[in-house]
């Protein structure tokens, strides 16, 4: 049985969305932030990162959400929600699935830590923004008439972009986006992510 180790407030709800939707038995660990709002020193017991999400699978400890998602999908989900192997599809798939943390986070959770921190310096506001803003538009054209990022298909890019989307809204970045708006009020309306959200209670939001 997969264990998944889920630290509160972070990108393991990728993970747990998946394993909803798949109805996969699982064992959820779950890990509270400390006072500095970083994982706790025990998560390093697991993998050595120390970060969450990471999964457990007999001898298997995974790491990083894309390859987590892309490991299940594929072991436990018959390739349910990844475009066929081969097809146009599938490689705009992956662009997606692995741009979510290759580039695009970087602007916006750093907007968000800045934030959290008093907010960020007058050159460091100059050097996020035009990216941030960039990485927005993207995504809205991205995205289009959707419903969503692979049309109709609920897909593993979905799931990898909700925790981002997220965060940008909690940092207040979506107010000229309508089309993302509405993109994440799609999939916060995902049976398997409702089910996600309510079995992680107060440690998803």
């Amino acid at each position: 049985m997969i264990q998944l180790h889920y630290l509160e407030r972070s990108r393991a709800i990728r993970i747990l969305w998946l394993l909803e939707e798949l109805g996969t038995d699982f064992e959820l660990v779950e890990y509270q932030r400390d006072a500095n709002h970083r994982a706790p020193a025990s998560l390093k017991d697991v993998h050595p990162l120390g970060k969450s999400p990471v999964i457990v699978d007999g001898d298997l400890v995974l790491a990083e959400s894309s390859a987590i998602l892309r490991y299940i999908d594929a072991r436990y989900g018959a390739n349910r929600f990844s475009p066929p192997k081969g097809s146009d599809a599938a490689a705009i798939h992956d662009e997606w699935l692995d741009y979510v943390e290759g580039s695009a986070a970087f602007p916006i959770m750093l907007t968000l830590i800045g934030g959290m921190t008093g907010g960020l310096s007058e050159k460091m506001d100059a050097f996020v923004t035009p990216g941030r803003e960039a990485t927005l538009r993207y995504i809205a054209v991205g995205v289009g008439e959707g419903p969503l990022l692979m049309g109709e298909q609920l897909t593993l890019a979905d799931m990898q972009m909700f925790y981002l989307l997220q965060v940008a809204d909690r940092a207040k970045l979506l107010a000229g986006y309508p089309a993302l708006t509405a993109y994440l009020a799609r999939l916060t309306d995902q049976p398997g992510l409702k089910r996600a959200l309510a079995r992680a209670g107060e440690a998803a939001s």
